[in-house]
C-alpha cells in the first residue's frame, strides 16, 4: 500500500512542477449522463433521410435491373434429371441381391 501511495504522490509532485503532463481530455463530442441529450438540428434529420432514400433507391434499382446479383448468373439445373449417384443415394437392396426376411 505504501508503494501505491508513493507512486501517486510522486506523480502529483511531478505534475505540479511541470515535469509530466496530465492526462489528455477528449472533448470531441457531447457526453451526457442521466439527462436527456440535446435534440440534433433538423438539418441532420434531413441529411439522414436523403442519404437513406438514396441508399434504398440504389438497392432497389440494382435489384430490378440486375437481379443476377441475387439469383445467380446461370439457370438453376433441373433436379429431376440428377442421378442417384449425384445425389448420394445408395443403391437399392434388391439390386445388391439382399433379400429382406421379415
Amino acid at each position: 500500500m505504501i508503494i501505491s501511495r508513493g507512486s501517486n504522490l510522486l506523480r502529483t509532485v511531478l505534475m505540479k512542477r511541470g515535469l509530466t503532463s496530465p492526462a489528455i481530455s477528449r472533448n470531441s463530442h457531447n457526453w451526457v449522463y442521466r439527462v436527456a441529450a440535446e435534440t440534433p438540428p433538423k438539418s441532420s434529420f434531413l441529411v439522414a433521410e436523403i442519404v437513406g432514400g438514396f441508399m434504398w433507391w440504389w438497392i432497389l434499382w440494382h435489384l430490378w435491373h440486375e437481379p443476377e446479383h441475387i439469383t445467380g448468373e446461370f439457370p438453376y439445373p433441373d433436379p429431376s434429371k440428377w442421378t442417384d449417384a449425384e445425389l448420394g443415394i445408395p443403391e437399392d437392396d434388391d439390386e445388391l441381391g439382399v433379400t429382406n426376411s421379415e
